[in-house]
């Protein structure tokens, strides 16, 4: 075969691939569109507008000194801490409720499809409407749950008015309305385990807790991977609900981050000042999220 037959063959084949190359980004085009208007570009501008500081009479280059001065803000890193506490809590309650309501809807029960609606409802409403509900709900003057307390002569509660029961309800709001979701998600994860392992367990003598700790977690790592990702992110994230329920008291003991972003940007005009906030805990979720997936893609599993 001569140098040149191969030659020939790869000029012949490169129109091709070109063709096909341009082919597969014009298909991409649109999708690439809606990324960068919607997602690149408001990131890149919210990095530039933290520069800055805005007044009604124009803006004036600050470079980092907003973000010197969020460093510095003891109510930012107290509702850094609100959020925290708010995060961590609601995610690993919602993976354990989720999982053990998912486990028993997944054995031979009766009403499983009726129970797997009513669980997962909440799910569906707004977040607001919610929260205005579980707002009347836990008032102590009018709240159909101090009445209940009262006929039992039971000690009635402030819930929203106090430092730690605000914080206690808007935690259980928040698991109570996004455990139906991750309750499907794990059982999903719990039907796609071959039944062969069970079957095998079952012959080698191990009981219930063992075949749930050696043989259901670890198959239902990627599945835990998503639901706890997913749910960290959600958590951190929280705003509508506290913003409604308690607007971040009393004495800024359930502000979150996204709560005090809202305020300094919407409420004193300070959009520089909110921007590099938002930066900030931007950077963070991502830094959060990277170190779980890297912590369950070590305990990744196939099947």
């Amino acid at each position: 075969m001569s140098p040149a037959g191969p030659v020939r063959r790869i000029r012949r084949t490169t129109p091709l691939r070109r063709r096909r190359t341009l082919t597969a980004y014009l298909f991409l085009a649109p999708a690439l569109l809606v990324f960068g208007v919607f997602l690149v570009y408001p990131i890149a501008e919210g990095v530039r507008v933290s520069l800055f500081e805005y007044t009604p009479f124009g803006e004036s280059f600050l470079g980092l000194d907003n973000y010197t001065n969020v460093f510095a803000d003891p109510r930012f890193w107290g509702s850094l801490r609100n959020t925290a506490v708010y995060a961590v809590v609601v995610t690993t309650l919602t993976i354990a409720i989720a999982l053990a309501i998912a486990l028993l809807l997944n054995s031979r029960i009766g009403f499983r499809t009726f129970t797997r609606a009513v669980v997962f409802v909440p799910f569906v409403l707004s977040m607001a409407v919610v929260s205005i509900a579980f707002t009347f709900l836990l008032d102590p003057d009018i709240g159909w749950l101090s009445y209940i307390l009262g006929k039992l002569g039971l000690p009635q509660v402030a819930y929203l008015r106090d430092p730690f029961w605000a914080m206690v309800s808007v935690i259980a709001v928040g698991i109570w309305k996004s455990v139906g979701y991750y309750m499907v998600i794990f059982l999903a994860g719990l039907q796609q385990i071959p039944k062969d392992l069970y079957e095998a367990a079952a012959v080698d003598g191990v009981n219930r807790w063992q075949r749930f700790r050696s043989v259901t977690l670890p198959l239902l790592s990627n599945t835990t991977m998503i639901v706890s990702v997913l749910t960290l992110i959600g958590g951190l994230q929280v705003f509508d609900q506290i913003f409604v329920m308690t607007g971040g008291g009393p004495y800024f003991s359930t502000e979150s981050v996204v709560g005090y972003l809202f305020t300094r940007g919407f409420s004193d005009l300070r959009m520089g000042y909110a921007s590099s906030i938002a930066v900030v805990f931007t950077v963070l979720i991502v830094v959060l999220s990277l170190i779980q997936i890297r912590f369950f893609n070590r305990r990744t599993v196939q099947f």
